[in-house]
Formats: C-alpha cells, structure tokens, sequence
C-alpha cells in the first residue's frame, strides 16, 4: 500500500489576531492498527510452510485424479451406477473447492474479501462434510439396498445434518460476525465454543461407533477392518481438534498451534483418505464389482 503524506494545518483564532500553525507530513503506517473501539482486528496470515502443506498435497491429489479421469469416466459411462456416478461427481466438487480454498490463504487478511473468504469456506467445509457423512451413512445402513434406493438415504441423511451445519455456520458468521473462517482474533471466545462444540460432536459419534463395535452390538456395524481403520483414524483426528479447541479458548497458544495442524491433516489428507476408504467399502460391500472390475 502506497503511503500518504498528510499536511495538517492549525487555524487558531484568538481575540486580536489569527495565525495558522503548519504540521510536518504524517505518513500511514504499512499495516492495519486495532481500532480503540474494537470493530477492526489486526488479522494474521499463516507462514509459507502452512501455506505449502495445505497446497501441495492437494495439488498432488488433484492431479491424481486427473490422470485416472478418462479411466473412471469409461468406466461410469460402462457401469452406469448412480452411487459412483454421485460419489465421483461430489469428490470432484470438494477437490475442486479444497484446492481454492488451500490456495487463496491471502483472502483472510486482504481487506473487502472477508465476504468471499467466508462464502468459499462455508461451501469447501460443507461439500469435505457431506462426504465425510455420506460415507458413513452409506455404511452404517442395516441392509443394503438398490443402488438408487441407497443413495437416495444416504444423500438425505447427509443432506438433513449437512443442510442444519451450514444453517448455524450462516448464523453465526453473517448474522452475528462471528470470525469462524478467519483467523483475527485468536481469543474469540464465541468462536471456539461453536468449534469445541463442532469437533466434540464428531469425537462423540466417531467415538460411540468405536464403543459398540466392542459392545454385544458389533453384528449391527459392518464387519471389515479397513471400516475400523477408518472410523479410528477420524476418531483421533476429532478428538486431537477437539483438545485444540478447548485449549484456543484459554488463550493458549499450543491449542491454535494444535487445532491448525488438525486444518493442514484435514484439508490436505483426508479427501485421498475418504476416497480410498470410500471406493474400498463399496467395492467390499459387493458394488460395482461388474462396473469397476
């Protein structure tokens, strides 16, 4: 930003006489200063090495899906299954929002992008969300049905918990302006109480799936291993977030060190981790063996 040289001149009047008094150029400082009355925020950017763990991974993945498109479109043309069809259409989406978003980090401390910068994130979080559900709800379904009839469940219940998450996010970002998205104040109490809130609703979940998998319930879970990798891995993520948060809100520093890494893992590694599983589920399950075989 180009500094301004401001010349104040003094007009004093007094009985007799008047005179005025030259003030030497003020220049504006390089960076923002925190208003006295609190409206306006010093905002802080993440470091080249946060911005490149966010980045490159996601690139890599990225590509990797490039370079097996014209494969996996053969085959869905081939196969004609909704679920795949749906889940690879979503993927793309959520890779496509992820990568913005990883790559437009500036956007939180560029002044009058605080409105795009929060409407790519609320989207990104969602459309990384609702794969994140749809995967499990997939899953968890006591039996399986038709390929239409599944997915129709699974993006309904995805849809239902997704749809009131981004309800709330709307709520507190732009109706009370609340810093959800944006890293200005690092102490905002309201901000982490909807996070704590947040990440310990997932540990609950992750963690009662784990509960009764060893309880006299575990026939009602699927029965593959690789479905416990996953819900454990997701577990410990959420609960690391979830002792993030609440040290955030302290004011401790280790705690947003904490909750940021668990951003980097989340954003830059969980999309090849969910299609991994995703695919492998699916195809353990009994989908798609004639379509992707």
């Amino acid at each position: 930003m180009m500094a301004k040289n401001l010349e104040a001149t003094i007009n004093v009047t007094t009985a007799s006489e008047s005179f005025s008094v030259s003030l030497p150029p003020i220049a504006e400082l390089p960076f923002p200063v925190k208003s006295i009355g609190g409206n306006e925020s010093v905002r802080q950017c993440h470091g080249v090495l946060y911005d490149a763990a966010l980045v490159v991974p996601t690139v890599l993945f990225v590509l990797y899906l490039v370079v097996h498109a014209k494969k996996n479109l053969t085959k869905l043309c081939n196969g004609r299954s909704y679920i795949m069809i749906s889940y690879y259409a979503l993927l793309w989406l959520a890779c496509v929002l992820n990568l913005a978003w990883c790559s437009l980090q500036g956007w939180q401390c560029s002044a009058g992008k605080e409105v795009a910068w929060n409407l790519l994130s609320l989207f990104t979080v969602a459309a990384v969300l609702y794969l994140e559900i749809s995967l499990m709800a997939f899953l968890l379904q006591e039996s399986y049905a038709s390929g239409l009839e599944t997915l129709a469940r699974t993006f309904i219940i995805s849809g239902i918990i997704v749809g009131v998450d981004m309800l709330l996010k709307v709520i507190y970002v732009f109706g009370f302006g609340f810093p959800l998205f944006i890293d200005v104040d690092s102490t905002h109490r309201m901000k982490w109480g909807f996070w704590i809130i947040h990440e310990l609703l997932l540990t609950a979940v992750y963690g009662f799936i784990l509960f009764v998998h060893f309880s006299k319930w575990r026939e009602k879970l699927p029965s593959r291993p690789a479905f416990y990798h996953y819900v454990v891995v997701m577990f410990v993520v959420s609960a690391v977030a979830f002792f993030g948060c609440v040290l955030a809100g302290t004011g401790a520093a280790f705690g947003i060190w904490l909750y940021n890494l668990t951003v980097i893992c989340y954003h830059s590694l969980y999309l090849p981790l969910l299609d991994n599983a995703y695919y492998s589920e699916m195809k353990d399950a009994g989908f798609f063996d004639a379509d992707w075989e």
